[in-house]
């Protein structure tokens, strides 16, 4: 598809989504944060992005990353609406896990030779 009749992202939308607002209420969100809805609270009071954010999460564990993706909003945009939602009561979010560190191969032997003496 050429440039030209590439459908162009809305310019306001996300200012929009947000209130104007382009920092997260809380600087724990990483792009991998995992994020679940319980979907116990009612939503009709939340905007129409809060409320998009929140059926897609219904039922499901996403990172954040995927759920920006799934409503092609930019991450920071996202941050700020996860950031309402768990506020509100709307989201629970779980950090990522973190990366296993490398394995210790003198403690993996040792342990390795004490199971072959049982």
């Amino acid at each position: 598809m050429s440039e030209a009749r590439r459908p162009r992202p809305p310019l306001v939308r996300p200012y929009l989504a947000t209130g104007g607002r382009t920092r997260a209420s809380r600087p724990l969100f990483d792009v991998l944060t995992v994020l679940h809805a319980p979907g116990d609270l009612p939503v009709g009071d939340l905007g129409p992005d809060h409320r998009r954010l929140v059926h897609l999460c219904v039922g499901s564990l996403l990172p954040l990353l995927e759920a920006a993706a799934a409503m092609r909003l930019p991450t920071g945009i996202t941050k700020v609406l996860v950031a309402d939602l768990v506020d509100s009561g709307h989201l629970i979010t779980r950090a990522p896990i973190p990366q296993a560190g490398p394995t210790n191969r003198e403690l993996a032997e040792r342990l390795i030779r004490g199971l072959q003496a049982l």
